[in-house]
């Protein structure tokens, strides 16, 4: 009698055990999929943002011992830091002039490749391929020859007659310099277009042209409105590339001429890096954090006035 109940408390014990391991089973084997992605956003992610936020509060020259000093990073940077008004106006100056204009010319070639032609395939990589380098020192150094005094823009200018100036050494045109460039790496956001424009229901367009709408037209009433969300993620995320800029600024004008591509990035890598004050540093880097979420969430404000989605219903503005 006693050796049945302990078997059949043994047994009962082992089936529980059983059924709280196999519980177990399925978190276990995705935790340990995602294992590689959890250990990156930890370790290179979340871990250095926190640091990051830690040395903001401090003061922190890599000479001298770290030192906790509160908000005064952050009240200097507001109250008495001139370059930082200068390196904000120009970022704002590049981002509002950079975007819109990258946006324009991925759309229109997005359009106009969004056809069925021979070697259609080829014209798309090539467009596509700017992105891949644009960002890259040896572009950027391409860039600043091109816009010399003595590059091949002025040059060609030379043909007919015109005397080009130094557009990257003149204070008026150099951010526009680096602006062009910027809007040559338009390949990304075409991508994205020409995923979306592939999408469109092509009823819509033959219906509307049964009702007398020409290209035009349909573009604006048809096109526009069906490709409102990809805009919208790539406006999103053109904003916080813009922001971010710094190799061009750095390699072809350093800034120059007199602070008229200063941008914020660079100005952040001075301090850092220049001046070796990482705590001042790492409270820029925070004030732009912020810049960028307020700057996100004014454009994802405003998209329910302009962003349309298939599961409206009725095809009305969401509320």
């Amino acid at each position: 009698m006693n050796n049945s109940t302990t078997v059949a408390a043994s047994g009962a014990e082992r089936k529980k055990k059983r059924r709280f391991l196999s519980s177990w089973d399925a978190p276990f084997a995705g935790y340990l999929f995602i294992s590689p992605w959890l250990i990156g956003f930890f370790g290179l992610t979340a871990y250095p943002m926190f640091l990051s936020l830690y040395y903001s509060l401090t003061d922190y020259t890599l000479l001298e011992p770290i030192k906790w000093i509160g908000l005064r990073n952050y009240t200097r940077i507001f109250t008495d830091d001139p370059r930082f008004t200068q390196s904000v106006k120009v970022t704002f100056q590049y981002v509002l002039a950079s975007v819109p204009l990258k946006l324009v010319a991925a759309l229109l070639v997005a359009t106009l490749l969004n056809k069925a032609m021979k070697g259609i395939s080829f014209y798309r990589t090539a467009v596509y391929f700017p992105s891949l380098i644009g960002g890259s020192i040896a572009v950027s150094i391409l860039w600043r020859n091109i816009f010399g005094v003595d590059g091949i823009f002025n040059e060609i200018l030379s043909i007919f007659g015109i005397v080009g100036k130094g557009w990257i050494t003149n204070p008026g045109s150099a951010l526009w310099t680096l602006i062009l460039l910027t809007v040559w790496q338009f390949g990304s956001a075409m991508v994205i277009f020409l995923a979306g424009l592939k999408q469109i229901p092509n009823d819509l367009y033959e219906a509307s042209s049964v009702d007398g709408a020409n290209k035009v037209l349909q573009f604006f009433k048809i096109t526009l409105p069906m490709l409102s969300p990809i805009i919208y993620f790539n406006l999103i995320m053109g904003v916080i590339n813009s922001f971010q800029m710094f190799t061009s600024a750095f390699v072809i004008t350093n800034g120059g001429p007199m602070n008229s591509t200063y941008v914020y990035a660079l100005y952040l890598y001075e301090r850092a890096f220049s001046r070796y004050e990482l705590g001042y540093a790492s409270a820029l880097a925070w004030v732009m954090l912020v810049m960028i979420v307020i700057v996100a969430a004014i454009i994802a404000g405003t998209s329910k006035y302009w962003v349309f989605y298939e599961t409206d219903t009725g095809g009305k503005k969401r509320k």
